[in-house]
């Protein structure tokens, strides 16, 4: 089979150049096919498996249009990290050709973030808020863009910048560009991307929600108490660096703290660290310095790191599609990886609908032999589900019992009886002592309120259904 170069696809011979010297010499499949159609200034709709290569496939047409014209480049994409891996690919290639780039994200100085806009960059690489923040301020224009990408745009819908989304396609001028890529594309996407494409060219590699074949896969199922513990045994096995996704931030920051108590050098990155810590924990990962990174959903496609040996889904994502972005941080650049989830029983449809998505089974492995002295009571807590209600089984209710439980109508039965003894045992005594008795049996069995029952929280309001 003939190797495919990047020699024919309309490349400009400095950017060849510079792509040689940089070590790209074989285009990937995404790569070769959108190429050619992107500098001719056609539309395109990319889905591709992640870390196929989808950054260069849209960063060299941009380059090769933006260094010979007096137009801009937009890139928007859902997070900060992300943003700045994707400055770092264009600047491999274009810096050498003198293309400036400027990176507008949240955490950073507004200031700092006016002073590259106004040093006239040929690209601004965007998340959707702050560019918005800067349009709001009249301290950016969109009259000059030509070449508009939206990077992970399904991200940055389940993100909630729908809003956002559109406000940015209605300032852009209406001749342009538009270069759409992710390695999922729901209809809503698809929807909002031809209202402002024109005859877009679909290029799919592979279908949505592919996975490589890089990457095995295999899930637990196991009680949330015994998560940290089985987590303790994985990671003993296996000694490569590792990348962890919690659902919650506050998850991820104990997780973290728990795994250096293990004796790993860990971190973790959420919304609640700054944006130099955030970029601090990649560094140390990606140098060796951290061997585990903890992280939530922000960091799935802003993770750019090629040896990452291991993906383990601590807590299983709320949507199948992020279930792709996750596993796509490892087995990058032909390389192998490996997935490990852990699921609750009652997580069994989430797993089927993940199951779905990727079209195939996860295998499921049996749980090992686990101890949890090493672990505090304390630290693991029932699973909360949405509605705030706890993954226990409810009692069975009473049909007299005004909505409590049996726990309850147990107690309630237990004062009737005890209420009965007392009239038994007073019946021999005098008259006045009788008819006491039978007062506090009458008083134990007066009818409820109209009000309906009282709750049996402490403080708690009336749960009869005019007071829901």
């Amino acid at each position: 089979m003939e190797q495919k170069t990047f020699n024919g696809l309309g490349i400009a011979p400095d950017i060849l150049k510079t792509l040689n010297q940089r070590g790209f010499t074989e285009p990937t499949p995404i790569q070769f096919q959108s190429i050619p159609s992107a500098i001719e200034g056609k539309d395109i709709i990319g889905i591709a498996q992640t870390g196929t290569g989808k950054t260069l496939a849209f960063a060299i047409p941009m380059i090769q249009k933006l260094i010979s014209s007096n137009s801009n480049g937009l890139i928007v994409l859902p997070t900060r990290e992300l943003a700045i891996q994707v400055n770092e690919s264009l600047e491999k290639i274009g810096k050498p050709l003198g293309l400036k780039t400027a990176i507008l994200i949240g955490g950073d100085s507004m200031d700092r973030q006016i002073r590259q806009i106004r040093n006239k960059p040929h690209v601004f690489i965007a998340t959707p808020g702050r560019l918005v923040d800067h349009m709001q301020r009249r301290t950016l224009s969109l009259a000059k863009v030509s070449i508009l990408v939206l990077d992970e745009a399904d991200r940055m819908l389940d993100m909630g910048f729908e809003l956002e989304i559109k406000k940015i396609l209605q300032n852009v001028p209406k001749e342009k560009q538009v270069m759409l890529f992710s390695a999922t594309m729901p209809p809503r996407i698809l929807q909002i991307a031809r209202t402002y494409m024109q005859l877009p060219i679909s290029i799919e590699i592979a279908p949505s929600g592919s996975m490589t074949n890089q990457v095995t896969h295999e899930i637990f199922f196991l009680r949330q108490p015994s998560k940290i513990a089985l987590l303790d045994n994985i990671l003993q096995k296996h000694v490569g660096s590792t990348l962890i996704f919690s659902r919650t931030k506050h998850g991820a920051k104990k997780i973290a703290a728990q795994i250096r108590n293990m004796g790993h050098t860990a971190s973790e990155i959420h919304s609640d660290r700054s944006l130099r810590q955030r970029l601090s924990a990649l560094t140390g990962f990606k140098s060796g310095k951290f061997r585990v990174l903890v992280a939530t959903d922000i960091a799935a496609r802003g993770i750019d790191v090629t040896n990452i040996e291991l993906v383990i889904n601590y807590d299983l994502p709320e949507s199948p599609e992020d279930y792709v972005h996750r596993i796509g941080r490892t087995g990058r650049a032909s390389k192998t990886g490996h997935a490990i989830s852990f699921a609750t029983p009652a997580q069994k449809y989430t797993v089927r609908m993940i199951e779905h998505l990727i079209k195939k089974r996860l295998p499921v492995s049996k749980l090992p032999t686990l101890s949890q002295e090493r672990y505090s009571d304390k630290e693991d807590k029932p699973e909360i589900s949405k509605n705030n209600r706890t993954s226990y089984p409810r009692r069975n209710r009473r049909p007299d019992s005004g909505g409590r439980s049996n726990f309850h109508g147990r107690a309630d039965s237990s004062k009737r009886s005890s209420s009965k003894s007392r009239s038994t045992s007073s019946s021999n005594s005098d008259s006045n002592s009788q008819s006491s008795s039978l007062r506090r049996s009458d008083s134990d069995k007066r009818p409820a309120s109209p009000r309906g029952p009282r709750s049996h929280y402490k403080g708690g309001k009336s749960s009869s259904p005019s007071s829901r």
